[in-house]
């Protein structure tokens, strides 16, 4: 059944001037975007992504609607738009934010998706006083969310897919704080038999890269892991990893989680505001598993339905962790690279774009 405002596809004049992007996808006249969304006005604006800015909408029929603007200027271009569309349209998860329609109409580019009335991780984990809404079971929803979530897409989507930039401020939470993968700009698709790749184009974001993906371009399901590593210990101290090494314990979030678990001081990682909700042998386990999957060789990190699996259970046996790989920033990737990379970051210094020869 169609749904009002959204035309399942484009207009024999809009198709001669604009190249469809998806057929099963279904298409909303921009007119209908501007109206929903007050003709993109700042009252509407939820926030600003690496790739443009994100309103919100409220659709005739009274459903509320995200609107993903690319900006004119976005380092996502048409491939990576046509991208997003094509591949999101394909997947269906519980843990994956949905995605309703898209436009391209009079140089616009946007994408319409469900809204997410709880904005996104990081704006409740890195706050004191939202983070302390985040009890335990909250936060251990959200990690069991954003696993299954990964799972879907690595082994039991139609596409092995990789996200490349699994971070808290892609995770959207609906009205019962359940998290929703989101911003699939960057994602590959692998098929038949392949199970990882290399790119002269390293796209991501700071403290959540893999190290053999930031140095070496080489990107797997494993490094979608190390992302999910990072995260995970992310929501149990609700530190910001990229921002850890600037307090007072002058190191990364991995090492200092990982001295302290070899220490058997575990507990001692844990957000203080979920003292008095936690469960302990839960908190260390999510630990042990954070840690396993951020280690330095990708051989040695877990798939996500070994993570499912041991999130899952009271009695499986977890592995010994060797120690995690170096934090990934900035630096370390200027060092890495050649004298003659040519090198772009964004504004907010968080995405990057490194290009270098072979």
């Amino acid at each position: 059944m169609q749904e009002d405002g959204l035309n399942p596809m484009f207009s024999q004049d809009q198709s001669d001037k604009e190249e469809s992007v998806n057929s099963d996808l279904p298409m909303m006249p921009l007119s209908t975007i501007l109206k929903s969304t007050s003709n993109f006005s700042d009252e509407c604006k939820l926030g600003k992504g690496g790739f443009g800015p994100v309103y919100k909408g409220v659709l005739p029929d009274g459903r509320q609607i995200a609107v993903k603007r690319l900006s004119k200027t976005s380092v996502q271009g048409v491939e990576e738009f046509k991208n997003e569309v094509i591949l999101i349209a394909k997947l269906q998860h519980r843990n994956l934010v949905r995605l309703l329609a898209c436009c391209i109409e009079q140089n616009e580019k946007l994408l319409v998706y469900e809204y997410m009335p709880n904005s996104s991780l990081d704006f409740h984990l890195f706050d004191m006083m939202k983070g302390a809404q985040l009890d335990w079971k909250k936060r251990s929803n959200i990690i069991n969310g954003i696993a299954k979530g990964l799972l879907y897409l690595h082994e039991d989507s139609r596409l092995r897919v990789i996200h490349r930039d699994l971070k808290a401020s892609n995770i959207l939470l609906d009205h019962e704080m359940n998290p929703k993968i989101s911003d699939f700009g960057l994602a590959r698709t692998f098929g038949g038999d392949q199970s990882q790749a290399n790119t002269i184009r390293v796209v991501g974001t700071y403290g959540y890269m893999a190290p053999e993906y930031a140095m070496e371009g080489l990107f797997s399901v494993k490094s979608d892991v190390f992302s999910f590593g990072v995260l995970l210990l992310e929501i149990i101290t609700g530190k910001k990893n990229s921002k850890f090494y600037l307090s007072d314990h002058g190191q990364s979030l991995l090492i200092y989680a990982w001295n302290l678990w070899c220490e058997s001081k575990g507990l001692e990682l844990m957000d203080p505001l979920i003292e008095k909700s936690c469960v302990p042998s839960e908190v260390l386990k999510c630990l042990h598993i954070g840690l396993l999957c951020v280690q330095e060789d990708a051989a040695d990190r877990p798939t996500m339905s070994s993570v499912v699996h041991m999130l899952a259970s009271d009695t499986v046996s977890l592995p010994k962790p060797t120690r995690p790989a170096f934090s990934v920033g900035r630096t370390a990737i200027e060092q890495g690279s050649s004298s003659n990379a040519s090198k772009h970051y964004s504004v907010d210094d968080v995405t990057i774009s490194v290009v270098r020869p072979r």
